[in-house]
């Protein structure tokens, strides 16, 4: 890893630390829940016992630094082409719980932020994420989710729930080349059938009419989706609580907190065999 950052080549002022030292500072950080000025001398710690002769940077730093930082998510691809499973949660990142106003009393003022993921079935890695505020919905981030999966990646489908059941979400979908596994609305109607992926909408809504919603979502492989539904908890108990108040810090804090998520994908993850 790079600790310096290199030259700009532009006039001004030049930063001392690159992008992948100030990241790894926060992740310490978001690893252990402390603040910035503990994260510094936790910092100091480890490269003293490594025998490291670099600088720390200082928690105004940090701080700065990680309103506008890049933060890079490193994931374990598969073997086979990518199945993207979309899922959206919120994030609580002011205010106490509902258990603890409920029993000590207090403000129940809260602040919720939302928190979109696309994470591939085959390694439980999160590949792309998205942050955004209570009031904006799911299928809006859909396009930012897969512009993220570079473009040489083959996608072969991209399960979401209904909220996702949208034109622009069928057309961004079928433009990387993926299926579209997306249950129709209650109340879903016909599409007029000018491009594919309204044809192969309006074949999904006759599916349900005839066959049932259930008999559906076990032909197309729509109970895959549990696997996102199993690790938004997971995103859940480790994103819960941030520290950051400013938006732009929060998204930077939270994308550093995946990033510990996909290292304990990576470590190891259970196993369920069935038995008799």
């Amino acid at each position: 890893m790079s600790w310096y950052a290199p030259p700009t080549g532009k006039r001004g002022y030049q930063p001392e630390f690159s992008d992948a030292g100030i990241q790894s500072c926060l992740t310490i950080k978001g690893l252990f829940g402390i603040p910035l000025r503990q994260t510094t001398g936790f910092v100091e710690s480890l490269l003293r016992l490594a025998r490291l002769d670099w600088k720390i940077p200082d928690f105004s730093t940090l701080c700065r630094r990680q309103k506008t930082l890049n933060v890079a998510i490193p994931y374990r691809g598969g073997s086979g082409p990518l199945h993207l499973l979309i899922d959206a949660t919120g994030i609580m990142a002011e205010g106490k719980g509902e258990w603890n106003a409920h029993k000590h009393g207090g403000p129940k003022k809260r602040l919720w932020r939302k928190l979109h993921l696309g994470m591939d079935e085959e390694t439980l890695q999160i590949r792309a994420v998205g942050v955004t505020t209570s009031n904006v919905g799911d299928a809006p981030m859909l396009p930012d989710l897969l512009e993220q999966i570079p473009a040489d990646q083959d996608i072969a489908t991209a399960p979401a729930d209904g909220a996702h059941d949208t034109p622009r979400c069928h057309n961004v979908i079928a433009a990387r080349g993926a299926a579209a596994i997306i249950p129709p609305r209650k109340n879903a109607r016909l599409w007029k059938p000018t491009t594919a992926s309204a044809v192969a909408r309006n074949k999904a809504v006759r599916a349900c009419k005839d066959l049932g919603r259930v008999l559906r979502r076990k032909w197309t492989g729509y109970h895959r989706r549990s696997r996102a539904e199993t690790k938004m908890n997971c995103a859940k108990l480790l994103c819960q609580g941030p520290m950051a108040r400013d938006f732009d810090r929060l998204v930077a804090e939270l994308q550093v907190r995946i990033t510990v998520l996909n290292r304990y994908t990576d470590l190891g993850i259970p196993v369920t065999e069935p038995i008799g």
